[in-house]
């Protein structure tokens, strides 16, 4: 038995990782070829196409992959309610929508605040949910609650919590560098992009951040 649930482990963390090389390297036609199985490994595939295509400045595809991926963490979350990484992801997925899509933003704005905020109370101790708390402080006015202040707080937060998570260093650095700081926004950014040195976003927004 231990057996058999060792071998399951280690082919989850081998299929999560074949999403993250493929989100890394920006490839979106492995991305959507690897969009099969459980309906949380769907929806993470969806979330990351939406991710790249976004990047990539395809805000059809963006908004598309989005939409699809919400279906398949609401299925997931309706197998299993109470978990925080179902919640945080549905979050992250309706945070999504908006840039392809600005009017949908009162909808699919009340969905990410929501869902991130309960996968934060389930489990506090989640940088990834930090991160995408952030994210949406990042894209949000000060005057609706929003702010790159507030942001890099979660940021930092995020990469207290998991100090080689690549992705806090890397919105640590954009919120830096939003914020004016560029010699901290290219630290942030070294740092992102030594933990990650496959990421091609990363290494993108290094190069557009100037030098001191």
């Amino acid at each position: 038995m231990r057996t058999f649930f060792a071998v399951f482990f280690s082919v989850f963390l081998c299929q999560a990782g074949d999403l993250e090389s493929a989100r890394d390297r920006q490839d979106r036609a492995a991305l959507a070829k690897l969009a099969t199985g459980s309906p949380y490994r769907i929806a993470l595939a969806q979330s990351y196409l939406s991710e790249v295509a976004l990047e990539l400045r395809d805000k059809r595809e963006a908004r598309t992959a989005a939409e699809t991926g919400i279906a398949a963490a609401r299925e997931a979350l309706a197998a299993d309610p109470n978990k925080a990484e179902y919640h945080r992801l549905l979050g992250t997925l309706c945070g999504q929508v908006i840039p392809a899509d600005p009017l949908a933003g009162l909808q699919h704005g009340k969905c990410a605040k929501q869902e991130i905020e309960k996968a934060l109370s389930l489990d506090p101790k989640s940088a990834l949910a930090w991160v995408s708390s952030g994210v949406g402080k990042y894209y949000l006015p000060p005057m609706l609650g929003g702010g790159v202040e507030l942001a890099l707080k979660d940021f930092e937060k995020a990469a207290a919590l998991n100090p080689q998570l690549a992705e806090a260093w890397l919105w640590i650095g954009l919120a830096q560098r939003k914020a004016g700081r560029n010699p901290q926004a290219r630290k942030a950014l070294e740092k992102a992009l030594a933990l990650n040195p496959q990421r091609i976003w990363i290494k993108q927004q290094l190069e557009k951040t100037p030098a001191p």
